[in-house]
């Protein structure tokens, strides 16, 4: 229940030494304490960073056991007991698993057997997968939006294969909405949207409860029904032509705003960045929300209901990026380019290329702005910055490093931090941009604060991201910048970034540069 390690297998040893068998102490002390944990995580009363360190506990407990329980169990002949398996995996296409990774080791440490199918899972893999293993279960999770169209596959997938269990959906860009439009109409089998970890257990109890099971899957139905009908016979949004949402463009007179010249206008490459220098330029506040703390730092330490909590974990990310930063044990690399660039349109053209930036085609009104990111380019004699960072080699490693020592929490810990990490070398690289390479912004003088609420000049918008949601115009950033020769970030099918800890986009200079959205249902 404290999740405290120091002498856990001195601890166990003793316990197995008070047992008949050593399956007894997983059945008996060990379960009683996760149950605990178990009812107070569900109570609101303990969190997730808690629950994690409880499951350490237990996984180290079991790991010393394991040699024993094997050995009484093929003495006696006894077969495995389980509350349930689950196949869980991070669809094809898609490299972030630190929500799926952390809804495992909540599942496990309450009894169900997981069996992780890790990223880039196909739907083949995955349903192969939970037919010879036998599962109850199959978990889906993604973070980029072209994730949904291939949960959307596997759905279709089962249905094709006369599939029956329960499918369950999560990740950050999945929704109750989306999977009650998108996915669950293409399977008849139980599907069900999971919002975050705290909810996994209960759902999978419901699911695993033949008593319970039918009444929670028809009210699931129910509900995702409800969803579409208020979808379909909702207030209808009125869409503009593209004619008449030009008309409404942000309009910049021209001879009165020139962007400078950028001073470095060679693609200049960052091999092995300061982590050091990093540090300093962390936003702490996405940390907490990892680990599904709601709040704003510092304001989240003084909290009284997350406050003793997200110290103790505030501690503990501090600890071990100090350990980071101090054995290199993550490798930070970047390339960066301005390029000479004119827009037309929806268009921003260079020589041979051209990105393409929608506009908001949704009638707001006469007197407002129908916005493309094209409109903050001149149409002659402007410039263009391009970027793509990552902190992520190595990280995949350390994480390994503490999944084969049995310590999910560290595991997790390391991936979070090193998320922080690229989006503060992104924060401290645009910084270096406004005020060096292109320098159009020489004097500004920000603290971190001001960085975090984007109180300087420009913007840096990113693929995928509600100004830009087309994910295939990275590929355009990686030819211009030769991204992967010069930092290793990859990018798959569906153009997730590999490592995962990686950001790419664009730097706008104009000063009324802004972010907005383009979709309009």
């Amino acid at each position: 229940m404290e999740g405290i390690v120091d002498f856990i297998e001195q601890d166990t040893e003793e316990a197995r030494q008070e047992c008949s068998r050593a399956i007894e102490v997983i059945e008996g002390p060990l379960m009683d304490g996760m149950n605990v944990v178990g009812d107070l995580f569900g109570a609101g009363k303990m969190f997730l960073p808690q629950v994690v360190k409880s499951a350490r506990v237990m996984k180290k407990a079991v790991a010393y056991l394991v040699p024993y329980i094997e050995k009484e169990r093929d003495e006696l002949g006894l077969a495995k007991m389980s509350n349930g398996r689950i196949v869980l995996a991070t669809v094809k296409g898609d490299v972030h698993d630190i929500g799926k990774n952390i809804v495992g080791v909540v599942l496990s440490c309450n009894g169900y057997d997981i069996i992780d199918l890790g990223v880039m899972a196909s739907s083949d893999k995955i349903l192969s997968t939970a037919r010879d293993e036998q599962a109850d279960i199959i978990g889906l999770s993604g973070l980029i939006t072209p994730s949904l169209d291939e949960m959307v596959h596997v759905a279709k997938e089962m249905e094709r294969l006369k599939f029956d269990k329960p499918l369950l959906i999560g990740g950050a860009t999945t929704s109750r909405t989306h999977t009650a439009v998108k996915i669950e109409q293409n399977y008849s089998g139980p599907t069900v949207h999971v919002i975050d970890a705290s909810r996994a257990v209960g759902v999978m109890s419901k699911l695993m409860n033949e008593e319970d099971r039918e009444t929670f899957v028809e009210e699931r139905r129910d509900e995702y029904r409800a969803i579409r009908i208020q979808r379909r016979e909702g207030k209808k949004v009125k869409r503009l032509s593209m004619e008449k949402a030009r008309a409404r463009k942000f309009v910049c007179d021209w001879s009165k705003y020139q962007a400078p010249s950028p001073k470095s206008k060679e693609p200049k490459i960052f091999s092995d960045y300061s982590l050091e220098e990093l540090v300093g330029y962390i936003d702490w506040s996405p940390f907490f929300h990892a680990w599904e703390l709601k709040g704003k730092y510092p304001a989240i330490l003084e909290s009284p209901k997350y406050g003793k909590e997200a110290s103790t974990l505030f501690e503990d990310g501090q600890n071990l990026l100090d350990r980071i930063v101090s054995e290199n044990l993550l490798v930070a690399k970047a390339v960066i380019g301005f390029f000479a660039a004119r827009s037309e349109d929806e268009l921003v053209r260079f020589d041979g290329t051209e990105f393409h930036f929608p506009r908001q085609l949704v009638d707001k009104g006469s007197n407002e702005t129908n916005y493309s990111l094209a409109d903050f380019i001149a149409p002659s004699d402007d410039w263009l910055g391009l970027f793509a960072v990552t902190t992520g080699h190595g990280a995949d490693e350390l994480a390994k490093t503490f999944e084969g020592e049995n310590d999910d929490y560290n595991a997790i810990m390391s991936k979070v931090l090193a998320d922080r990490l690229a989006e503060a070398f992104a924060e401290r690289l645009h910084e270096r941009v406004r005020k060096e390479f292109w320098g159009y912004a020489p004097d500004e003088n920000l603290g971190n604060a001001g960085l975090i609420r984007e109180k300087y000049r420009g913007i840096r918008p990113a693929p995928g991201y509600p100004a830009c949601p087309a994910h295939e115009e990275k590929d355009k950033i990686w030819k211009l910048l030769n991204v992967e020769e010069n930092t290793g970030i990859s990018l798959t099918e569906t153009r997730a970034m590999y490592p995962a800890a990686s950001v790419s986009g664009w730097y706008f200079s104009h000063p009324e540069s802004r972010y907005f959205s383009v979709k309009y249902n």
